[in-house]
Formats: C-alpha cells, structure tokens, sequence
C-alpha cells in the first residue's frame, strides 16, 4: 500500500479551474475545484497528468484510481455504482439505484442517491456528471464542461 499522503493540484486551462486532489495512503480521499492552485499543493503527480490527459479529450475512464470513502453505506453503494458508469454515457437516476441494488421506487433510497451525488467527495474519479437530472459534488458549471469533452447528451 502506498503511503502517499498530501494536496496535489494544477490548473488546467481546458477548464479554467485548479483540480486539487486529496490523498491519503496513496488513495483519493477528496476533489475540489479551485480558481487557483493552493500555496501548499503540489504540482506533480501522475494523477494530475492523466487528468489533463482526461480533460484534453482523451478517454480515460480513471475506474483504476485507487480511492477511499468514508459515507455511509448506502450512498457508498450508490457512488461506487457511479464510478461505473461508462465514459462518454449518462444514466438516469433509477439506473444507478438498481446498479447499486436499491428500490428505485423507494423514496428514501432516491433521497440517499441524491444526497450521496450531492456530496460526493470525489467527482470526476466518481463521473456524478454522468448522472441525469441531479446534483453533483462539482460546480454547475465544471459539470458542463465534463459533460461536453465526454460528448455526453443529457437530453436523450
């Protein structure tokens, strides 16, 4: 196991953001999204290349990210779901639900979905952008632009 532990960050002109990621034991622990890189992130990381990589069109999927989240279980299902979610595809809501093995008829579990989506403590490593109709742990305007290098259609 890695013992890798920091902030590394760059700002990525595709997007016009900093992409700070959060590492503990060499997993993914957080992804923000920053106007500039922190004082205190560092610049290199293979991470932080594949993501330009990623941002400049390129299809990587990121699924082999090493990652470690600390949600409850239920929406821990739902983001481990999201992460496989194909590049380049968008589901609805109910997909991810029966992907995760919940009652997309429940509303409790609709509301868990929703708010695990919300929260999601590492987009991007988890595409909630490629989840119709609900909200996201990225900005508004972040997830736009995902979408639109993914060549994604929300509409259909």
């Amino acid at each position: 196991m890695s013992t890798e532990v920091g902030v590394f960050a760059r700002y990525y002109t595709q997007i016009e953001q900093a992409i700070a990621v959060g590492l503990a034991s060499g997993r993914v622990v957080s992804v923000d999204f920053k106007s500039t890189v922190p004082s205190d992130a560092d610049e290199d990381h293979t991470l932080l290349d594949r993501i330009d990589t990623y941002l400049s069109g390129d299809t990587d999927h990121l699924a082999d990210v090493d990652i470690a989240l600390t949600v409850p279980t239920d929406q821990r299902r739902v983001l481990e779901a999201t992460r496989n979610i194909p590049h380049g595809e968008a589901v609805t809501l109910d997909r991810v639900l029966r992907m995760a093995g919940l009652d997309e008829d429940d509303t409790d579990n609709r509301s868990t979905a929703r708010r695990a989506l919300d929260e999601n403590p590492i987009p991007l490593i988890v595409p909630d952008h490629r989840v119709r109709d609900t909200p996201s742990g990225a900005p508004s305007e972040i997830v736009t632009q995902l979408r639109n290098i993914e060549h994604i259609d929300t509409v259909s």
